[in-house]
């Protein structure tokens, strides 16, 4: 019964926002967020959705395009070589406490039996 209410309740709801910049606004009842597919299919033609649809494209397309820092070469050579240092130290550190548990465990199993 008490998950019926959740199930219409968007997430803004569930979950109170206080924004630390004075200009930026939070959820309020007021202004309810509503899910995804709350009214699909109710009042739009087809054509309608694929105009919405076509224009949710255009924003993606935009904000790739003009909104999305992407780095440079230079940069992504040296992301990738300290990601791939970083995942031979970390193998290195496994391999290590593998090796270690496991002396110790046959030690520990001599002793016993």
């Amino acid at each position: 019964m008490c998950f019926s209410i959740f199930m219409n309740t968007g997430v803004a709801q569930l979950v109170e926002h206080w924004s630390p910049k004075p200009g930026v606004g939070s959820s309020s009842l007021s202004s309810r967020a509503t899910k995804f597919f709350t009214n699909f299919g109710e009042g739009l033609s087809t054509s309608e959705y694929m105009k919405k649809i076509k224009a949710y494209f255009q924003d993606v397309h935009h904000e790739l395009i003009n909104k999305t820092s992407w780095p440079t070469w230079s940069e992504l050579q040296n992301s990738a070589i300290v990601v791939m240092v970083a995942s031979v130290i970390i193998a290195g550190i496994v391999y290590a406490m593998d090796y270690s548990f496991d002396n110790v465990l046959q030690w520990i199993y001599q002793q016993l039996y």
